[in-house]
């Protein structure tokens, strides 16, 4: 991402990363269409173009804000009613899915094995000797969700504190919009209930706080989950947690989302019946 004065004095930020399934398009277009529905966030400049296997785009620059940082109930509901005014606005958006999902919410990977292939981690040291209790959480959680039902919506899947920034006033703006997903709505939930409170380094949030994460975000939206969607949503909720951990023991990264995952595992295996 470079920052860019044009001639008439604005800021604009031109972002180019890699792409090779070209999924950016929906991304940025999600993006436009929810800053056109009012929601803070940056607002695209240009589409998304392609130069060899980059996207590249251009969007306003809005500085300030600060991270709300904590992992409370109180925390959870506010952070969840946000994610409700969002998702609210996505949910409705109809475009072709930016597949393949984020690699912390794709679950439904069709490669050998738990995790989504990554040739980055599956070459380390490691790979292959995970600790048991960490792979055998992943592979619940994950027969779990590829048994969800339900219609698939687009939502933002990197629903973390680190991505968004507050104001005195409330919401300043919201970032990551690469990491729009097409996954149901109580997956999407899930995920945002359990990554919530992540800041510089993810963790896992308490359990207690997932739990009025849920409630606040059924109460905004003005609908109770089914039986079936609650046990997505703790099921879904530990799958970043498993892919952080993941990353943790094989980048040599100290076990913050390991412990934590080791240590809510079960319980939130017993909530989504895997």
């Amino acid at each position: 991402m470079n920052g860019t004065r044009l001639d008439d004095g604005r800021t604009v930020f031109i972002k180019a990363r890699p792409d090779p399934t070209r999924r950016t398009t929906t991304c940025v277009e999600v993006q436009q269409q929810v800053a056109d529905a009012g929601f803070p966030c940056a607002r695209p400049l240009t589409d998304a173009t392609y130069v060899d296997r980059y996207a590249v785009h251009a969007e306003e620059w809005r500085p300030g804000g600060e991270m709300l940082r904590g992992d409370s109930p109180a925390i959870a509901e506010r952070s969840a009613q946000l994610f409700a005014d969002l998702t609210a606005i996505t949910a409705r958006i109809e475009l072709t899915p930016p597949l393949p999902n984020p690699e912390w919410v794709h679950w439904d990977h069709t490669g050998p094995g738990i995790w989504p292939p990554n040739p980055r981690h599956d070459s380390r040291p490691g790979a292959d000797d995970l600790p048991g209790q960490l792979v055998d959480v992943a592979a619940r959680a994950r027969a779990r969700l590829t048994k969800a039902e339900g219609r698939r919506v687009l939502g933002h899947a990197d629903w973390e504190a680190q991505n968004l920034r507050w104001s005195p006033d409330g919401i300043h703006t919201v970032y990551d919009w690469d990491s729009i997903a097409w996954l149901p709505e109580a997956a999407l939930v899930g995920a945002a209930c359990g990554a919530f409170a992540s800041t510089e380094i993810p963790t896992l949030a308490p359990l207690d706080s997932s739990e009025a994460f849920i409630a606040a975000y059924e109460e905004a939206r003005r609908r109770r989950f089914t039986a079936d969607e609650r046990e997505v949503a703790w099921a879904a909720s530990l799958w970043p947690a498993v892919h952080n951990a993941r990353a943790e023991i094989l980048w040599c990264q100290p076990a913050v989302a390991l412990a934590e995952t080791l240590a809510q595992g079960e319980e939130r295996l017993r909530r989504a019946r895997a």
